[in-house]
């Protein structure tokens, strides 16, 4: 289950509540589901009952008993507790069938992976471009509207709004694209620019070169596995198998502590791009690829065969993960306005 899966699971419990007269409200458009701050209980948490408690007339901690209930053996959920005043914190399974799942959903939506609708009618109009005279605040604001869009709202120029962000030259002459824009957009937009030229030097302080050198090892993996005969799984061609074989193989490579911290970070990434839209953040957007960067970089020695080991289907799930890897970052980058090069 993804975090977007997750946000859809607890609404169709609060409609389900609604229903069959537990809960006397309007059913929201969207649930919120954010990352469980330090102390919390479980992987993901929701407000949702403390949203609902005044409008049913009970306590937060009924609204939420009544939703727990509901979210009993949920195929994707290993846990629902209640916390605090109410909140509802959810622990998600990390085993086989949910591994092989999100790869096989990154597989299917490729760049899009991420994108939802859950900012539909959400209109935002900010100043347009030749109105804006900071360099930043231009390229901030750019790069919002197209978060905004990833998450479905009507987002666009020729409005009033206008963001508020620390000024900072996008040099673009000097640095090049890439690492310009990443000196703005990394930092928190209140937060002074990133110095350019350390952004040039290849080296793992920097971050830029982190995040698109793991790109480029999923690209280099991808090359050297066709070389062994080895495509990744769901993949068709030679030396594909069914694809509930497949599964089985993904279950046999699955519990691998680098196998199940990069599916995390990739599992997180539809909550990213929604937080970092809904608060018209970027900067969340790149400290998502830094961490999905760190956990490929950690993963990548696992890939393929070495030595005198066989090419076997564990490779190919580890391939296909790496893969998804790959997916998640460029999709991520372009949103950033940034490139993915497939060699460093």
């Amino acid at each position: 289950m993804t975090p977007a899966d997750l946000s859809l699971t607890v609404l169709h419990a609060v409609r389900r509540a609604v229903d069959d007269g537990a809960l006397r409200v309007d059913v929201p458009p969207r649930v919120t589901v954010e990352r469980a701050r330090p102390g919390g209980s479980g992987e993901y948490a929701s407000n949702i009952a403390l949203t609902l408690a005044r409008p049913a007339g009970r306590s937060a901690l009924d609204v939420a008993g009544i939703l727990q209930e509901r979210l009993r053996d949920v195929p994707g959920l290993h846990g629902v507790e209640i916390t605090g005043p109410g909140f509802l914190n959810f622990s998600l399974r990390r085993d086989a069938d949910a591994g092989a799942e999100l790869v096989r959903a990154i597989r299917e939506a490729g760049g899009a992976y991420g994108s939802s609708t859950a900012l539909a009618g959400t209109s935002v109009r900010f100043a347009g471009p030749s109105d804006l005279t900071e360099s930043r605040a231009s390229v901030v604001t750019e790069t919002v509207v197209r978060l905004l869009r990833t998450q479905g709202a009507d987002a666009g120029f020729g409005g009033a709004e206008r963001m508020h962000v620390r000024a900072g030259a996008y040099d673009v002459d000097v640095l090049g694209v890439d690492a310009a824009r990443w000196a703005l957009l990394r930092p928190a937009p209140q937060d002074r620019p990133l110095d350019g030229p350390p952004l040039l030097v290849q080296h793992e302080r920097n971050s830029l070169f982190r995040v698109q050198y793991a790109h480029s090892r999923v690209r280099r993996l991808l090359v050297n596995g066709r070389q062994l005969g080895l495509l990744p799984l769901y993949e068709g061609g030679a030396g594909a198998g069914p694809e509930t074989d497949a599964d089985v193989a993904f279950g046999a490579a699955a519990s691998h502590p680098r196998t199940t911290e990069l599916l995390g970070v990739l599992g997180d990434h539809p909550v990213a791009l929604l937080a970092a839209a809904r608060h018209r953040a970027p900067d969340r957007v790149a400290r998502h690829l830094e961490a999905t960067a760190d956990a490929l970089l950690a993963f990548q020695h696992t890939v393929l065969p070495l030595g005198d080991e066989k090419p076997s289907a564990a490779h190919r799930s580890r391939l296909a993960l790496a893969e998804a890897a790959g997916t998640v970052l460029a999709g991520g980058l372009s949103v950033l306005g940034i490139s993915a090069p497939d060699r460093i």
